[in-house]
Order: C-alpha cells, then structure tokens, then sequence
C-alpha cells in the first residue's frame, strides 16, 4: 500500500504541474527520445532544448543521421559538453544501421547493448515512447529516494546501487509508467533540488524521512563533494592572417575527436614543441591566464599567440590538422574552450 501511495502521489502531481511540451514530448518517437536522453545525461533540460531542436533540425531521424558523419554530430555537439556522447550517438546509428536493419530496438535488452545506453536510459526510452512497464534511476530519481526512505551508504557502493534499484522498482507503477517516470524526474528537478528543495510544496513530504527530520542536507549528494582540482594547460595559437591551425584531437580524453590548439600541461613542453617545429620562439605573445569550468575540474587556460608572415611547411593539413578560417568557419566539433579563445581574436 506503501508503494502505491508514493506512485499516486507523484502520477496527481505529475497531472497538474509534470512538464509535457518538452521538445522530445511532441510527436514522440523512439529516436527522438533517445536522442534528448543522451543529451539529458549530465546535463540540464534548459541547456539541452535548443541543442536539440539543433539537432533534429539537421537529423530529423535514423536516415538521416547515418548520412552524416562523426564531424557533422561534433559540429551540433559543440558547446554541450561530454563529448563521448556524440560519439556514442553516430555508433549506435551505424550498430542500428546494420544489426537492425535501421529499425530503432524496442527490446530492453538489445538497448542495453547499444553505446552509451545502460538500464536507466533504456528504461526512460522505452517508457516515454511505449509507455512500457520499466524503471528509470537518474540523479533526480535517486536523490528522491534517498530523502524519502533515509538511505545511507557511498553512493558509489553497488549495494547502495542495488537497494535504490529495488526501491524505485517497487514504486514504479504497472499502468501509466510513462507519466510516472516523468513526474519523479520532474519532482527531482523542480522541487526536490540538491541544494534548495523546495520541501513545503513536495507532493511526498508526507512520508519523506530527510523532511521529518529536517535534515535534508543529511541526505544529500554534496556530502562527499570533491574539492576541484586546478590543471594548466599552455594551448599554442598558431594564426596566418585570418586563419588559426587547429589539431584534430585523436588522444582519449574531454575533447577526443574535436579540433583544437596544440596544448601542454608544462610550458616547457610547449616551447619546445615549437623549437621542434623550426618556428621562431623569439616572436610570440602569452596572453593572460584565464580559468575554464568543468563539472569536475578547472582549467587553468594560458594562449600563446604566434603570427606566421607564411604558412610553415610542417602544417600538414591533411594529416594533422586544418586551418580555420576566422571570417568564414568551416563547420567542425570545437570545445567551448577553444570558441572562447577564438573570440578574442575576433
């Protein structure tokens, strides 16, 4: 009975105030859905619409985009964050493409299988489209039940894992799982916020452990909050009147597969990469320092600006990179980095 009071809740809630003009709720199909759950990992909803109205724009379905390429998905990427997600999104176009005769699966678990899909994504995509009976367990779901039943433990911990599986299992509702779904996220992401829940107007505050001890804090994801670290990077800023040569990044790491400069952790590193280059380190310009954000870390960013007269020789643009031209840019996958120094030299 427990169980059903909590569903019901969350399904009258979702009723008179759940979100249902989302881009991706409007004539739903299993790609769409996909696609804006991939978009969704990480990733805030207000941040993600006009990326996706982007997207499907250019990549109306599965056709379509098996007729781009890598670059084309980078290019629409850009800006958004966690790269490897559109590279999971144009592998599992091909994967479709050739195991499933370009049909999008509806089979849990042929979903799971696919990159960058795991139980919870698969979950949300066959549930929003289908309305099939299967739970969803994302950061606003298991920050829910985390208040609600007075959970405890490493939220990295698998048993911690496994009952927060079992909990939200138990309260997903048979019929209307869709709606469900929905509301807990909505619920999640409106009111039950990590750090201001709006505690007085939540539709489970009832029953809610972390309310009845007004310690919601207690059971929060920012406890074991790391402190940020702070790495440098010198990036080289090689331009040629109104072209910058940028590096296809082919290293696994935040920026695999984008174009960017040249960039060392250790400014020695750099001076000597442009010895080996023959190019002149007598003339070059070290623009101030400035500070990018990522959720888990902080660049410390530092340019270093080098004005060719010609274009060297050992810029193989075949091979190695391109040169970007200023006034009328070539359409690529650029880290929000590397736009941002781009507009200083505007």
């Amino acid at each position: 009975m427990t169980f059903y009071i909590f569903s019901q809740l969350v399904l009258n809630w979702y009723h008179l105030n759940g979100r249902k003009n989302l881009p991706w709720q409007k004539d739903k199909t299993l790609y769409k859905v996909w696609i804006s759950e991939i978009m969704l990992q990480q990733t805030q909803v207000t941040t993600v619409i006009p990326y996706f109205n982007k997207f499907i724009s250019k990549f109306p379905n599965l056709n379509a985009l098996n007729d781009g390429t890598l670059n084309d998905i980078l290019y629409l990427w850009s800006g958004l964050g966690y790269y490897n997600r559109a590279k999971n999104i144009y592998e599992t176009a091909k994967i479709i493409k050739n195991k499933f005769n370009g049909k999008f699966p509806k089979n849990i678990l042929d979903l799971v299988k696919l990159p960058g899909i795991g139980k919870s994504t698969a979950g949300a995509i066959l549930s929003f489209t289908l309305n099939y009976f299967f739970s969803i367990l994302d950061g606003n779901v298991k920050r829910i039940l985390i208040r609600y039943y007075g959970v405890s433990g490493c939220l990295k911990n698998t048993k911690t894992e496994k009952k927060l599986w079992n909990l939200i299992e138990n309260v997903t509702p048979i019929h209307h799982t869709g709606a469900f779904n929905q509301g807990i996220i909505d619920i999640g992401s409106l009111i039950c916020t990590a750090k201001t829940p709006k505690c007085n107007i939540c539709p489970l505050n009832i029953k809610c452990t972390a309310y009845q001890e007004k310690e919601w804090k207690k059971y929060s994801f920012q406890n074991n909050k790391k402190i940020k670290l702070t790495k440098k990077y010198w990036f080289i800023i090689i331009y040629f009147k109104d072209e910058i040569w940028l590096k296809k990044n082919t290293i696994k790491n935040i920026w695999n597969n984008l174009f960017c400069f040249p960039s060392f952790e250790k400014k020695n590193k750099a001076i000597q990469w442009l010895k080996e280059n023959k190019i002149n380190i007598k003339k070059y310009k070290e623009i101030n320092s400035f500070n990018h954000e990522f959720s888990h870390f902080t660049i410390q960013a530092t340019p270093i600006l080098i004005k060719l007269f010609f274009k060297h020789n050992f810029l193989d643009i075949k091979k190695q990179g391109i040169w970007y031209n200023l006034r009328k840019p070539q359409k690529i996958g650029l880290p929000k980095l590397v736009e941002k120094i781009l507009k200083l030299l505007i």
